[in-house]
């Protein structure tokens, strides 16, 4: 193909793109989503919609930290210095988690509140720097309403003052609020109707870390399809907040071997926050 070819191509795209975003300007619309829930086919986003008011109302509050301003190409644009978008970051939200987990309920949007005795919101300090997601409660959990109690939770003490913090100078939570059956991973469609109240308490909080335990918690907040042997140790961007990737605790006492490992990655975050200055909030 000719490089005249390919530039009249360009042209049409472009043109294309134009006339989409005038389109999209006549009906009101000045922002576009980035990104797709994670899980959620389109049917099931449609039923979401329908069916699930509050979980609706959830997606759309924090997808306001995650757009970006849809704009048409400048005019004098040079096809060979077209630059990439800068990653949408969180905006700050000031919601109060009280008003979050309102929203919440007594939450039926998925089956697992059939065998929950209680749902286990996020826990600590709303001002935290650094945070610890989880994929769901266990029994322990479940029982006494806390994330991360029982002896996955208190290995996760440990490591968090290994590291130089006490539990409650960061925030801890799950990507599910109700403990699945058999404490098996939540599905893709579980975790989609929890994943938008956990965006608006990291909106909440803006820490600068978050940690995220095991593979459940990485895949339903980072876009990776790669398992957490690979990841792990590797800090990640999720909409201008680091993430790490670790092993989950639970693994953990199942193979303390990778033990080392874990405390490899957490000196990296360590050494991160003792060397960044607190940002200001």
């Amino acid at each position: 193909m000719s490089s005249e070819s390919v530039i009249t191509d360009l042209v049409s795209i472009i043109k294309d793109a134009r006339e989409h975003l005038n389109y999209l300007n006549e009906l009101g619309v000045t922002n576009v989503e980035t990104g797709v829930q994670s899980g959620v086919s389109p049917n099931k986003a449609g039923a979401l919609e329908s069916t699930n008011i509050a979980a609706a109302q959830a997606a759309a509050t924090i997808s306001r930290g995650t757009r970006q301003s849809v704009t048409a190409p400048p005019q004098d644009m040079l096809f060979g210095d077209i630059a990439a978008p800068p990653p949408p970051i969180i905006e700050k939200s000031f919601e109060s988690f009280e008003q979050i987990w309102s929203d919440v309920g007594d939450c039926t949007r998925c089956p697992l509140h059939q065998g929950r005795i209680n749902i286990v919101h996020t826990e600590g300090n709303r001002h935290a720097r650094l945070m610890f997601v989880g994929e769901a409660p266990g029994a322990d959990e479940d029982a006494q309403a806390r994330p991360f109690v029982g002896r996955a939770g208190q290995l996760l003490t440990k490591i968090i003052e290994s590291i130089g913090f006490k539990r409650e100078d960061v925030l801890i939570g799950n990507v599910n609020r109700c403990r699945p059956p058999g404490n098996r991973p939540p599905t893709l469609e579980e975790a989609s109707m929890c994943q938008p109240f956990l965006l608006r308490e990291i909106a909440a909080v803006q820490p600068e870390v978050i940690v995220v335990l095991g593979n459940t918690a990485m895949r339903n907040l980072l876009d990776i399809k790669q398992g957490i042997t690979k990841v792990r140790g590797q800090f990640q961007d999720y909409h201008g907040v680091k993430v790490m990737p670790t092993f989950h605790p639970a693994y953990l006492l199942r193979d303390p071997s990778k033990k080392k490992e874990t405390w490899e990655d957490l000196k990296k975050v360590r050494d991160y926050l003792e060397t960044t200055p607190r940002r200001q909030s």
